[in-house]
């Protein structure tokens, strides 16, 4: 049964950081490779940020140069530095294998960037 806990959301202002989490157990993570999405309330769930097995990284445009995701094989987690934060980030911040399956969403964890 594999698991996914996503950790690391908040409130914070405009232009603030934040450092997401996301532990994995039940499969044999570092071959996966992982990938941060999130929904916004009355849009549908988008993927900003994932990373191969190998390290390769890629990014949705709207976060291009703000966000940055990030593995400890060793720990089983996959993290999400999130710098510059604006209104428009504020979403529910899941994470999953890049090529998503169903069953494997978390509850996510909420981020809200507001003043």
């Amino acid at each position: 049964q594999v698991q996914l806990v996503e950790s690391g959301g908040g409130l914070v202002q405009p232009g603030g950081s934040l450092r997401l989490s996301c532990a994995a157990s039940g499969t044999i993570f570092s071959i996966m490779d992982m990938g941060w999405y999130r929904q916004a309330p009355g849009k549908q769930r988008e993927l900003v940020a994932g990373i191969t097995s190998g390290g390769s990284t890629n990014y949705a445009d709207s976060v291009k140069g703000r966000f940055t995701i990030s593995r400890d094989n060793a720990k089983r987690t996959v993290y999400l530095q999130m710098n510059s934060l604006k209104p428009e980030d504020t979403a529910v911040y899941y994470c999953n294998l890049m090529r998503a399956i169903p069953g494997y969403w978390g509850q996510g964890t909420q981020v809200t960037v507001s003043s």
